[in-house]
């Protein structure tokens, strides 16, 4: 059966997007984010983390549309306030006073190693992503009663890269972050929580 010249030039298109797809590629990116975390309470301690500014540093190899891989660091401040879940003092005690909160300043450093699923489609590459890491929190130096925090963190995210020139492009993404509580200082009990830091972002990738 012969295949006419619009069904040979579908499907020349068709292969040469298939090979598109597939290419392999590798590129470096740096970003910047917005870190905006939950609050947590257990174990009669109340624990509230302060919204921040951060960046990120990728390295990412993508071999076909299934298999791809990223190495990331990223940091941001990370200051914490303790209180207590609730407090009631003794009536035989009109001194009594609620425990005062307490604030951490402090520093968030995460490195994580990440799954990536994505397809190109002419100057578009959509990915999506998982993976896990370590975060460690870090309170600033002269602060007492404090101690670093070493958490693993599981990491979930959806973005797009787009090419503007034939190296360089724009990364636009979303990462979720689901981790326990860091627990910095020894005035409060840890609340023994997970919780979750939203991470909209945006950067720019050079392509080797």
């Amino acid at each position: 059966m012969r295949m006419n010249s619009t069904g040979i030039t579908l499907l020349a298109a068709v292969l040469a997007a298939m090979g598109a797809t597939a290419a392999a590629q590798t590129t470096v990116a740096a970003s910047v984010y917005g870190a905006f975390s939950g609050t947590t309470d257990g174990n009669g301690t109340v624990q509230s983390p302060s919204n921040a500014a951060g960046g990120m540093i990728t390295l990412r190899h993508t071999s076909n549309p299934l298999i791809g891989y990223e190495a990331t660091y990223s940091f941001n401040r990370a200051n914490q306030t303790y209180s207590a879940l609730s407090y009631v003092c003794p009536v035989s005690d009109p001194s009594c006073t609620p425990p005062t909160p307490a604030a951490v300043s402090a520093n968030a450093h995460e490195i994580t190693g990440d799954w990536v699923l994505s397809v190109r489609v002419a100057n578009l590459r959509p990915f999506a992503l998982a993976g896990i890491g370590v975060l460690l929190n870090q309170p600033v130096s002269g602060q007492s009663s404090t101690a670093s925090s070493s958490k693993a963190v599981y990491v979930y995210g959806a973005g797009l890269d787009w090419g503007l020139l034939p190296h360089i492009g724009l990364r636009l993404q979303y990462r979720g972050n689901l981790y326990k509580a860091p627990d910095l200082t020894s005035l409060y009990t840890s609340t023994d929580r997970f919780t979750h830091t939203a991470e909209p972002m945006i950067g720019a990738y050079f392509r080797f």
